[in-house]
């Protein structure tokens, strides 16, 4: 291993404990958003923001004669629609619906489905370490969820607006794995900028499905601001670190950071929402950090 490819594993690794906090802010965004902006509307806007954002970096190399995305589009425009329109908008749809613990149950699954499809398509290795370490993170999240009380996950339930959930959490494992299984001629910057123009592109005409059908609310400068939190935040920064962690990383050993996800949750609702966290988001933490450690070390 060069002194480069050194130095982009420990970023790697060091992003891998930053990002979900970015990350995290999309469920603050998605639960201030309600009775403010449409869902479809709020992922177009956060979509084409990002893109906007990053156009002054990228858009020469994109326009550029020969450009590798119009032999690659069809391949960007299914990861746009998985990680931009299903991951996003449904998310949004189906967070009017259900409550924060159904929709943490559900994507707590997906670390261990993209480990599970990583190994058998991307030839993922997944050794004992890696195992225990993925097995007591879930664990962890399963503690928080319960809130301390394990018996309560037997009493959940699950609404219609849960299936909206299930949907995304598919669409993020297929997104995770795709993203990695499918190379491409394009540095990863522009890379990440044709995937959200297919992803703008897959939006426009749900969200005009939804601006005709659905009912409206008044564009607010409140519904703007969310637009932009959310392109820079859980948008454009993540997805871009994202990227790079999976590229340095691996699927597997990226996804894990979604277990990160309810810890720094807990935080932003006690600093954003003045929800005070429970001694439950303690005893998940000191199970899921240093399992997150001990699955990413080797």
């Amino acid at each position: 291993m060069t002194t480069g490819d050194a130095r982009n594993q420990r970023l790697a690794r060091v992003l891998l404990w930053v990002v979900p906090a970015l990350w995290s802010s999309n469920y603050l965004i998605a639960r201030a958003a309600d009775g403010v902006v449409a869902p479809h509307l709020l992922a177009l806007g956060r979509w084409s923001f990002a893109l906007l954002l990053m156009l002054p970096f990228v858009g020469r190399g994109l326009l550029r004669d020969g450009a590798p995305w119009r032999s690659e589009w069809k391949q960007l425009l299914v990861l746009g629609g998985l990680g931009m329109w299903i991951c996003g908008a449904f998310v949004y749809q189906g967070g009017q619906d259900t409550t924060s613990t159904n929709i943490a149950l559900i994507y707590a699954a997906s670390p261990v489905a993209i480990a599970v499809v990583s190994a058998h398509l991307l030839n993922e290795r997944m050794s004992a370490q890696r195992v225990a370490g993925v097995v007591l993170a879930l664990v962890g999240v399963l503690y928080v969820i319960a809130k301390g009380d394990v018996s309560s996950l037997i009493q959940v339930r699950f609404n219609a607006g849960d299936a909206w959930i299930v949907v995304a959490a598919i669409s993020w494992v297929a997104y995770s794995v795709l993203l990695r299984r499918w190379s491409s001629q394009l540095g990863p910057a522009e890379r990440l900028a044709a995937i959200i123009a297919g992803g703008v592109l897959v939006l426009l005409p749900f969200t005009a499905l939804e601006w005709a059908i659905a009912p409206r609310h008044p564009f607010s400068a409140r519904a703007f601001g969310l637009m932009v939190a959310a392109a820079v935040l859980p948008g454009a920064l993540s997805y871009a670190a994202f990227s790079f962690m999976q590229r340095e990383l691996g699927a597997s050993r990226t996804a894990l950071m979604l277990y990160l996800a309810p810890v720094y949750g807990a935080a932003g609702a006690w600093w954003v929402l003045g929800e005070v966290p429970g001694w439950h988001h303690a005893v998940g933490g000191a199970l899921i950090l240093p399992s997150i450690w001990l699955a990413t070390r080797e």
